[in-house]
C-alpha cells in the first residue's frame, strides 16, 4: 500500500513538472507571438521587407521597439523597406531612397570634391561699441561682436551651409542634406565669453549668457533645427576660464553635441620652444582633458599662432606624437591659423594634420575675410549628394579623388 502511494506521488510530481515545462513553452510562444491584428511578431518580421516605412514606424511605436533607420539608393520604391533585422527590442531597417537620379545631381550641382570652410573664431563679445570694420572687436578681427556672430550664422544658413563636426570631416563622414554644403565652426583659447555661465537653474542645470557663443548657438539650434548646430572649442590650461564652472561646462558641451580639443597648456608658439617643451605643452593638455572628460575629447590640436608654419619644422613631429612623463599621446589632426577654405576630405591632396581655416572677420571683401571666402566658395564648394555612404563627383573632377573605400558615383 505504501509503495502504491509512493508511485502515485512520483507520478503526480512528473505530471506537475511536465505541466510547468509546457507552461513555459506556451508562455514563450505567446511572447514571441505578440500580435498586430491577425499577424504574429514572427510573421511581421518576415513581412518587413517591401513594407512602407510609415507602417513599420507605427508598429515599432505600438510594440515599444527601438527603431534604427538607414537609407540607401535602390530600385525599390522610395520609403520602402529593403532589409530588416530584429534583436530583442531593437529593430534595424534599411529603407530605399529610390533610384539614383543623376539628373538631380546635375540640377543641384553636386560636387563632393569641392572646398569646405573651417571657420576660425576666438572671442564673442557682447558690445556695440566697436570702432573697427564690420563686426570686428579688435584691429585684426580675431574677436567678433555677439550681433555679428548672430549675423554670421544666418548668413551661413541662407547660403545653404549646414554644420558638421570637425571629427566627422577628417573621418570623411559628411552627413549633409542633398544640395547643401558642410561648414565647420572652431573656437580657440577657451574665452569665458564663449560659454559665459550666469548661474544654475532650480534643477542644477547651467544657464548661459544668451549673448555668449553657446547662448547664441543654442538659440540658433532651436530656430533652425535643420542646421545641425555644433562646434569645437580648443582649450588651454585655463579651460573655460570660469574656475567655478570649468568642468561642468566641459561636460555640458560634450553632452549637448559640441567637441573639445587641444590648444596647448599655455598657448605656446612652437617656433620659440624646445622639443622637450613641445611634448610638455601638448601632452600635459591632453592629460588634463583625459582627467575631466575621459575618452570624450577629440585628439585634434589647433596650433597657437598657426606655428610652426611648415610641417618640416623640428617640433612638428612632437605635436603629432610624443610621450610626456610616461603619458603617450597621438594627435589625429592639426589646424592652422588659416585664410581660406580647405579641400574635401576625399581630395587626394587632403592632409588632416595641417588643415587651413578661414578667419571669421570683416575686411570689406578682401584679404580672405568672410565675404571674400564665400565668394570664392560659390565657384567651387562641396555640395552634398545627401548620402554619407556615397561620394558623388562630376566626371571632370574625378582625377582629384583620393583612395577611398566608399562607393563613388560620377555624372
Amino acid at each position: 500500500m505504501r509503495r502504491k502511494k509512493l508511485k502515485i506521488k512520483n507520478f503526480m510530481l512528473v505530471i506537475v513538472f511536465l505541466l510547468l515545462v509546457l507552461g513555459v513553452i506556451v508562455g514563450v510562444k505567446l511572447l514571441k507571438g505578440k500580435s498586430l491584428g491577425n499577424e504574429t511578431l514572427e510573421e511581421i518580421i518576415t513581412d518587413f521587407k517591401d513594407m512602407e516605412l510609415s507602417k513599420v514606424e507605427d508598429y515599432a511605436k505600438k510594440n515599444k521597439l527601438e527603431l534604427s533607420v538607414t537609407y540607401e539608393y535602390n530600385e525599390v520604391k522610395k520609403d520602402t523597406v529593403i532589409k530588416s533585422e530584429l534583436e530583442e527590442d531593437k529593430l534595424k531597417i534599411v529603407v530605399s531612397k529610390g533610384e539614383l537620379d543623376k539628373e538631380v545631381f546635375k540640377e543641384k550641382k553636386v560636387n563632393e570634391l569641392g572646398k569646405v570652410p573651417i571657420m576660425m573664431y576666438h572671442g564673442i563679445v557682447d558690445t556695440t561699441d566697436n570702432k573697427y570694420t564690420g563686426g570686428n572687436v579688435d584691429k585684426d578681427g580675431y574677436n567678433r561682436t555677439s550681433k555679428a556672430f548672430k549675423e554670421d550664422l544666418e548668413f551661413y544658413y541662407k547660403k545653404g551651409y549646414r554644420m558638421i563636426r570637425l571629427k566627422d570631416y577628417i573621418d570623411g563622414v559628411v552627413d549633409v542634406e542633398l544640395g547643401y554644403s558642410p561648414i565647420i565652426l572652431t573656437f580657440d583659447d577657451g574665452n569665458a565669453n564663449n560659454f559665459k555661465v550666469i548661474g544654475k537653474d532650480e534643477n542644477g542645470n547651467l544657464e548661459f549668457d544668451p549673448n555668449s557663443a553657446i547662448g547664441i548657438l543654442e538659440s540658433f539650434k532651436k530656430e533652425h533645427p535643420d542646421m545641425n548646430v555644433t562646434a569645437i572649442f580648443f582649450l588651454n590650461s585655463g579651460l573655460c576660464n570660469q574656475p567655478k564652472y570649468n568642468e561642468d561646462i566641459m561636460k555640458w558641451l560634450i553632452k549637448n553635441g559640441y567637441d573639445i580639443g587641444n590648444h596647448t597648456t599655455n598657448h605656446s608658439d612652437f617656433t620659440k620652444i624646445s622639443e622637450t617643451k613641445t611634448v610638455e605643452v601638448v601632452g600635459k593638455m591632453y592629460q588634463e582633458l583625459e582627467r575631466i572628460i575621459p575618452n570624450d575629447y577629440v585628439k585634434i590640436l589647433a596650433l597657437p599662432f598657426g606655428s610652426p608654419y611648415k610641417k618640416s619644422h623640428a617640433n612638428y613631429k612632437y605635436i603629432l606624437k610624443g610621450n610626456y612623463n610616461g603619458y603617450e599621446y597621438e594627435t589625429e589632426a592639426a589646424l592652422r591659423v588659416g585664410w581660406e577654405s580647405e579641400v574635401s576630405p576625399f581630395d587626394k591632396t587632403f592632409d588632416k594634420t595641417f588643415l587651413k581655416r578661414c578667419r571669421a572677420y570683416d575686411n570689406n571683401g578682401s584679404d580672405f575675410d568672410i565675404e571674400m571666402n564665400f565668394k570664392l566658395l560659390d565657384k567651387n564648394r562641396f555640395i552634398s549628394d545627401g548620402d554619407k555612404n556615397i561620394i558623388t563627383v562630376p566626371l571632370e573632377n574625378e582625377e582629384k579623388l583620393g583612395e577611398t573605400k566608399i562607393e563613388v558615383v560620377t555624372y
